[in-house]
Protein backbone atom coordinates (compact mmCIF):
# COMPACT_ATOMS: atom_id res chain seq x y z
CA UNK A 1 0.00 0.00 0.00
CA UNK A 2 1.18 3.65 -0.53
CA UNK A 3 1.48 5.11 2.94
CA UNK A 4 1.00 8.65 3.79
CA UNK A 5 3.92 8.66 6.12
CA UNK A 6 6.86 6.63 6.48
CA UNK A 7 5.92 3.97 8.68
CA UNK A 8 8.06 2.56 11.79
CA UNK A 9 10.85 5.46 11.35
CA UNK A 10 9.87 6.73 14.56
CA UNK A 11 9.60 2.85 16.25
CA UNK A 12 12.60 1.57 16.27
CA UNK A 13 11.55 -1.55 18.37
CA UNK A 14 9.19 -2.14 15.94
CA UNK A 15 11.84 -1.38 12.95
CA UNK A 16 14.28 -3.95 14.60
CA UNK A 17 11.55 -6.54 14.57
CA UNK A 18 10.49 -6.26 10.81
CA UNK A 19 14.33 -6.69 10.25
CA UNK A 20 14.26 -10.19 12.48
CA UNK A 21 11.26 -10.80 10.39
CA UNK A 22 12.68 -10.64 6.92
CA UNK A 23 15.80 -11.96 8.17
CA UNK A 24 14.32 -15.45 9.22
CA UNK A 25 11.89 -15.50 6.09
CA UNK A 26 14.94 -14.99 3.74
CA UNK A 27 16.34 -18.16 5.79
CA UNK A 28 12.88 -20.19 5.06
CA UNK A 29 13.40 -18.75 1.31
CA UNK A 30 16.78 -19.62 0.70
CA UNK A 31 16.33 -23.00 2.29
CA UNK A 32 13.33 -24.02 0.85
CA UNK A 33 13.09 -22.21 -2.13
CA UNK A 34 9.97 -20.98 -1.47
CA UNK A 35 8.01 -19.69 1.53
CA UNK A 36 9.66 -16.04 2.10
CA UNK A 37 5.94 -14.49 1.97
CA UNK A 38 4.04 -16.88 4.39
CA UNK A 39 6.50 -16.43 6.96
CA UNK A 40 7.35 -12.40 6.42
CA UNK A 41 3.75 -11.22 5.03
CA UNK A 42 1.01 -11.80 7.81
CA UNK A 43 3.61 -10.69 10.44
CA UNK A 44 4.85 -7.55 8.91
CA UNK A 45 1.15 -6.61 8.22
CA UNK A 46 0.96 -6.96 12.10
CA UNK A 47 3.16 -4.74 12.80
CA UNK A 48 2.10 -2.00 9.51
CA UNK A 49 0.45 -3.00 6.76
CA UNK A 50 2.29 -0.73 4.83
CA UNK A 51 4.94 -3.24 4.40
CA UNK A 52 2.57 -5.85 2.78
CA UNK A 53 1.97 -6.33 -0.37
CA UNK A 54 4.47 -3.93 -2.36
CA UNK A 55 7.42 -4.48 -0.12
CA UNK A 56 7.64 -7.56 0.56
CA UNK A 57 6.82 -8.69 -2.91
CA UNK A 58 9.95 -6.89 -3.52
CA UNK A 59 12.46 -8.45 -1.25
CA UNK A 60 10.74 -11.75 -2.10
CA UNK A 61 11.63 -11.55 -5.60
CA UNK A 62 15.16 -10.78 -4.59
CA UNK A 63 15.28 -13.81 -2.33
CA UNK A 64 13.44 -15.81 -4.92
CA UNK A 65 16.03 -14.60 -8.13
CA UNK A 66 19.10 -14.98 -5.48
CA UNK A 67 18.15 -19.03 -4.92
CA UNK A 68 17.30 -19.42 -8.62
CA UNK A 69 20.66 -18.06 -9.69
CA UNK A 70 22.71 -20.17 -7.14
CA UNK A 71 20.93 -23.58 -8.85
CA UNK A 72 20.46 -22.29 -12.33
CA UNK A 73 21.78 -25.40 -13.87
CA UNK A 74 18.89 -27.44 -12.66
CA UNK A 75 15.79 -24.98 -13.41
CA UNK A 76 12.97 -26.14 -15.77
CA UNK A 77 12.46 -23.49 -17.73
CA UNK A 78 9.27 -25.28 -19.52
CA UNK A 79 7.61 -25.64 -16.36
CA UNK A 80 8.61 -21.88 -15.39
CA UNK A 81 7.11 -20.54 -18.44
CA UNK A 82 3.84 -22.42 -17.91
CA UNK A 83 3.32 -21.39 -14.53
CA UNK A 84 3.66 -18.32 -15.79
CA UNK A 85 0.61 -17.94 -17.89
CA UNK A 86 -1.20 -18.65 -15.06
CA UNK A 87 0.50 -16.73 -13.11
CA UNK A 88 -0.40 -13.63 -15.36
CA UNK A 89 -4.09 -14.29 -15.05
CA UNK A 90 -3.86 -14.10 -11.76
CA UNK A 91 -2.16 -11.19 -11.36
CA UNK A 92 -5.08 -9.46 -12.80
CA UNK A 93 -7.38 -10.78 -11.16
CA UNK A 94 -5.35 -10.37 -8.23
CA UNK A 95 -5.79 -6.27 -9.14
CA UNK A 96 -9.03 -6.25 -9.36
CA UNK A 97 -9.94 -7.48 -5.94
CA UNK A 98 -7.62 -4.79 -4.47
CA UNK A 99 -9.03 -2.20 -6.72
CA UNK A 100 -12.69 -2.95 -4.79
CA UNK A 101 -11.00 -2.22 -1.32
CA UNK A 102 -11.72 1.19 -0.23
CA UNK A 103 -9.85 0.99 3.23
CA UNK A 104 -7.18 -0.83 5.38
CA UNK A 105 -10.12 -2.47 7.71
CA UNK A 106 -11.27 -4.16 4.63
CA UNK A 107 -8.01 -4.80 2.92
CA UNK A 108 -6.63 -6.51 6.25
CA UNK A 109 -9.92 -8.91 6.24
CA UNK A 110 -8.97 -10.23 2.59
CA UNK A 111 -4.99 -10.19 3.33
CA UNK A 112 -6.22 -12.17 6.43
CA UNK A 113 -8.33 -15.05 5.00
CA UNK A 114 -5.86 -15.28 2.20
CA UNK A 115 -3.22 -16.29 4.16
CA UNK A 116 -5.36 -18.16 6.26
CA UNK A 117 -5.96 -20.02 3.17
CA UNK A 118 -2.74 -20.59 2.51
CA UNK A 119 -1.76 -21.76 5.25
CA UNK A 120 -4.85 -24.76 5.25
CA UNK A 121 -2.94 -25.52 1.81
CA UNK A 122 0.33 -25.67 3.41
CA UNK A 123 -0.81 -27.91 5.99
CA UNK A 124 -3.28 -29.81 4.54
CA UNK A 125 -1.17 -32.42 2.57
CA UNK A 126 -2.89 -32.48 -0.45
CA UNK A 127 -1.95 -33.15 -3.98
CA UNK A 128 -2.74 -32.56 -7.06
CA UNK A 129 -1.50 -34.93 -10.44
CA UNK A 130 1.10 -32.20 -12.04
CA UNK A 131 0.27 -31.48 -15.08
CA UNK A 132 0.43 -28.79 -17.65
CA UNK A 133 -3.79 -27.70 -16.75
CA UNK A 134 -2.26 -27.94 -13.09
CA UNK A 135 0.48 -25.95 -13.72
CA UNK A 136 -2.01 -23.03 -15.10
CA UNK A 137 -4.58 -23.64 -12.33
CA UNK A 138 -2.00 -23.11 -9.40
CA UNK A 139 0.11 -20.86 -11.48
CA UNK A 140 -3.39 -18.56 -11.78
CA UNK A 141 -4.37 -19.32 -8.03
CA UNK A 142 -0.64 -18.67 -6.89
CA UNK A 143 -1.18 -14.93 -8.58
CA UNK A 144 -4.00 -14.18 -7.00
CA UNK A 145 -2.61 -14.94 -3.71
CA UNK A 146 0.52 -13.39 -4.21
CA UNK A 147 -0.67 -10.06 -5.44
CA UNK A 148 -3.03 -9.62 -2.55
CA UNK A 149 -0.87 -10.90 0.18
CA UNK A 150 2.34 -11.52 -1.28
CA UNK A 151 2.23 -15.11 -0.37
CA UNK A 152 1.75 -17.08 -3.36
CA UNK A 153 3.87 -20.69 -2.40
CA UNK A 154 1.06 -22.56 -0.99
CA UNK A 155 -0.61 -23.43 -4.14
CA UNK A 156 2.40 -24.01 -6.56
CA UNK A 157 3.80 -26.64 -3.05
CA UNK A 158 0.24 -29.16 -4.22
CA UNK A 159 2.06 -30.13 -7.34
CA UNK A 160 5.19 -30.23 -6.58
CA UNK A 161 5.46 -32.40 -3.28
CA UNK A 162 6.44 -35.76 -4.82
CA UNK A 163 8.94 -33.91 -7.29
CA UNK A 164 13.25 -34.37 -6.65
CA UNK A 165 13.62 -31.43 -3.74
CA UNK A 166 16.86 -30.86 -5.91
CA UNK A 167 15.00 -30.00 -9.03
CA UNK A 168 12.11 -28.62 -7.22
CA UNK A 169 13.53 -25.66 -5.57
CA UNK A 170 15.64 -23.56 -8.30
CA UNK A 171 12.49 -23.86 -10.45
CA UNK A 172 10.09 -22.66 -7.78
CA UNK A 173 12.30 -19.74 -6.95
CA UNK A 174 12.71 -18.93 -10.76
CA UNK A 175 8.63 -18.96 -10.92
CA UNK A 176 8.43 -17.03 -8.08
CA UNK A 177 11.08 -14.18 -9.07
CA UNK A 178 9.50 -13.79 -11.93
CA UNK A 179 5.84 -14.10 -10.23
CA UNK A 180 6.72 -11.33 -7.78
CA UNK A 181 7.86 -8.57 -10.83
CA UNK A 182 4.80 -10.00 -12.51
CA UNK A 183 2.71 -9.12 -9.30
CA UNK A 184 4.60 -5.89 -8.67
CA UNK A 185 4.09 -4.64 -12.28
CA UNK A 186 0.19 -5.17 -11.87
CA UNK A 187 0.29 -3.32 -8.49
CA UNK A 188 2.11 -0.45 -10.00
CA UNK A 189 -0.35 -0.30 -12.84
CA UNK A 190 -3.36 0.05 -10.29
CA UNK A 191 -1.52 2.48 -8.22
CA UNK A 192 -0.93 0.16 -5.56
CA UNK A 193 2.84 1.11 -5.64
CA UNK A 194 4.78 4.02 -5.11
CA UNK A 195 8.10 5.12 -4.54
CA UNK A 196 7.54 4.81 -0.35
CA UNK A 197 7.54 1.17 -1.45
CA UNK A 198 10.73 1.22 -2.74
CA UNK A 199 12.34 2.66 0.34
CA UNK A 200 10.60 0.19 2.38
CA UNK A 201 11.97 -2.38 0.76
CA UNK A 202 15.50 -1.06 0.51
CA UNK A 203 15.65 -0.98 4.44
CA UNK A 204 14.65 -4.50 4.77
CA UNK A 205 17.57 -4.99 2.23
CA UNK A 206 20.38 -5.83 5.00
CA UNK A 207 18.56 -8.42 7.22
CA UNK A 208 17.58 -9.73 3.71
CA UNK A 209 20.79 -10.43 2.88
CA UNK A 210 21.67 -12.00 6.11
CA UNK A 211 19.30 -14.00 5.85
CA UNK A 212 20.46 -15.61 2.85
CA UNK A 213 24.11 -15.83 4.38
CA UNK A 214 22.93 -17.25 7.14
CA UNK A 215 20.83 -20.36 4.86
CA UNK A 216 24.28 -21.34 3.74
CA UNK A 217 25.27 -22.82 7.03
CA UNK A 218 22.05 -24.85 7.63
CA UNK A 219 21.59 -27.15 4.40
CA UNK A 220 18.72 -29.24 4.63
CA UNK A 221 17.87 -29.25 8.71
CA UNK A 222 14.33 -28.02 7.34
CA UNK A 223 12.29 -30.84 9.56
CA UNK A 224 8.70 -31.43 9.82
CA UNK A 225 9.06 -29.65 13.29
CA UNK A 226 10.06 -26.66 11.49
CA UNK A 227 7.49 -26.04 8.74
CA UNK A 228 4.60 -27.15 11.70
CA UNK A 229 6.06 -23.97 13.89
CA UNK A 230 6.24 -21.86 11.11
CA UNK A 231 2.51 -23.10 10.06
CA UNK A 232 1.05 -21.89 13.47
CA UNK A 233 2.98 -18.72 13.18
CA UNK A 234 1.81 -17.82 10.35
CA UNK A 235 -1.88 -19.21 11.18
CA UNK A 236 -1.93 -16.68 14.69
CA UNK A 237 -0.76 -13.82 12.56
CA UNK A 238 -3.81 -14.75 10.16
CA UNK A 239 -6.45 -14.93 12.62
CA UNK A 240 -5.71 -11.91 14.35
CA UNK A 241 -5.93 -9.63 11.10
CA UNK A 242 -9.20 -11.18 10.64
CA UNK A 243 -10.06 -10.23 13.55
CA UNK A 244 -8.34 -6.83 13.20
CA UNK A 245 -10.43 -6.58 10.18
CA UNK A 246 -13.87 -7.70 11.28
CA UNK A 247 -13.49 -5.25 14.42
Amino acid sequence: MIPDTFPLIDQPLLLVLAFVIVLAASVVQAGLGMGFGLTAAPLLALIDPHLVPVPTLMIGMVTAGAGAWRERDAISWPEVGTGLAGRFIGVASGTYVLSQLTDRKGFMLVFGIMVAVAVVLSMGGWRLKFSRVSLVAMGWVSGLMGTITSVGAPPLAMIYQDHNPREARPTLAAFFAFGCAFSLSGLALSGWAGPDDVWLALAMVPPMLVGIWVARFLGGRFDRRFRSALMAISGVAAAILIIRGLA
